[in-house]
């Protein structure tokens, strides 16, 4: 296992803190709204990052939105997920191993609008950017 290295921006490494520390019973929202923490591994690094991420969940398998807030490029744990897509997910006190892929584009379509009714910004963010935000799927490994 890899060392875990905490965010550099501090709100993230607040409320990855705050969520572990009581098992997902503090540090759960964002806005009011549901949240997830997801560990990948650093694609340059090798160390483990946590980020929270919005909970969009539907039968057991997760999405995770790569909006970046609708920013021209990708956050950092997009490429991590595709240079290593096994990930730990916690959504509660226990953290559990995912596979991470990108929807394709049925999936996609499916998907976003799941997003946005969890986390209405979403759409905002799209009309914010020229890129198509990817939208990866997390099934339990």
């Amino acid at each position: 296992m890899s060392e875990y290295v905490p965010s550099a921006q501090k709100w993230v490494r607040d409320q990855v803190e705050l969520y572990e520390r009581t098992g997902g019973a503090k540090g759960n929202t964002i806005n009011g709204m549901p949240i997830v923490v997801i560990t990948s591994v650093g694609h340059k690094s090798g160390y483990l990052r946590k980020n929270p991420v919005m909970r969009v969940e539907k039968d057991g398998v997760y999405a995770a939105v790569a909006s970046k807030g609708g920013a021209p490029e990708n956050p950092e744990w997009y490429q991590n997920f595709i240079a290593d897509p096994e990930v730990q997910l916690q959504d509660g006190p226990e953290p559990h191993t995912y596979t991470a892929r990108l929807a394709n584009a049925e999936e996609r379509a499916e998907w976003w609008p799941r997003a946005v009714e969890a986390f209405p910004p979403y759409a905002e963010y799209a009309t914010k950017t020229d890129r198509e935000i990817p939208v990866f799927l997390l099934e339990r490994s």
